[in-house]
């Protein structure tokens, strides 16, 4: 078993996930998205879909992105 750095369960379906060379482990998805998921830059919501990159910032829509002056950012329609 290991334990979840988020919440500190010790849960023996635990999982790892290796993004950016960092390991962690996580207990649940919820606990993976607290401490891995980018947070909007102007809404901070947690971007859990593909959201928009721009100026090296994120957003969680193409409104949010235009708010903070991206104008050229478009949600599919």
């Amino acid at each position: 078993m290991a334990t979840c750095e988020v919440c500190g369960n010790d849960y023996y379906l635990s999982f790892e996930v290796i993004t950016a060379g960092a390991h962690h482990v996580f207990d649940s998805f919820e606990c993976a998205i607290q401490k891995l998921a980018p947070i909007c830059d102007h809404c901070g919501c947690k971007i859990l879909g593909h959201g928009v990159e721009a100026k090296g910032k994120f957003y969680c829509c193409a409104h949010c992105a235009r708010v903070e002056g991206v104008t050229a950012a478009v949600d599919h329609v």
